[in-house]
């Protein structure tokens, strides 16, 4: 058994990075806030788990009837306009990357983690599809097996997401202000097309 759990982690590790690594609203602003702490990633990634976490559990225990198509569709809409406002907020950035450039605060890292995340109806999708079918393999291995699956899976978060966090706050002295522009421009573009994106699949 100890192979077999070996290998279904290692699976988990594989689908799990799959997703992590795609960028996305939470890729947009761990680049944004690691541009100003060398710990945002970490922070983003606490505020991604206290999402995911409670979410795997609801799974684990059969209250997947809870995410209806019309659950999503307001998830969709209410988010597409969280994230089009943060993307508004990163455009103050674009046009002035020196300025406000100081150390992120701790809440507001925290806080862009679960943000980003609440708001992404194919993050919850993801969990009730692919998610869940992991979920439900772990079951073989127990309630131990499950918590192995959401301490791997969270993990992948953490690590990818401090990564990227750290990288941004050491490379940010080579930066001119034209490679500033285009970072925080990506980081606009990628919430706002996010947004507009959410909002439209709300409505169809």
């Amino acid at each position: 058994m100890e192979v077999d759990l070996l290998s279904f982690l290692l699976s988990v590790v594989f689908v799990s990075l799959s997703g992590v690594m795609m960028p996305g609203p939470v890729f947009a602003v761990t680049v944004a806030k690691g541009y100003r702490s060398k710990v945002a990633g970490v922070l983003i990634a606490l505020g991604h788990g206290a999402i995911e976490f409670p979410l795997m559990f609801l799974i684990y225990f059969g209250f997947t009837q809870f995410f209806t198509s019309t659950v999503r569709r307001i998830i969709g809409f209410i988010g597409g306009l969280i994230l089009l406002y943060m993307g508004l907020q990163m455009f103050k950035t674009v046009k002035n990357p020196t300025d406000g450039v100081t150390e992120e605060s701790k809440h507001g890292s925290f806080v862009a983690g679960l943000l980003t995340t609440c708001t992404n109806p194919y993050f919850f999708l993801w969990w009730i599809t692919v998610g869940a079918t992991l979920i439900m393999n772990s079951m073989i291995f127990g309630f131990l097996g499950f918590l192995m699956l959401a301490t791997a899976h969270w993990l992948c978060d953490l690590s990818w997401d401090s990564f990227v966090g750290f990288m941004v706050f050491k490379s940010k002295s080579f930066w001119n202000k034209k490679v500033r522009q285009i970072v925080f421009g990506f980081c606009f573009v990628t919430l706002i097309c996010f947004g507009v994106w959410f909002i439209i699949s709300a409505l169809l």
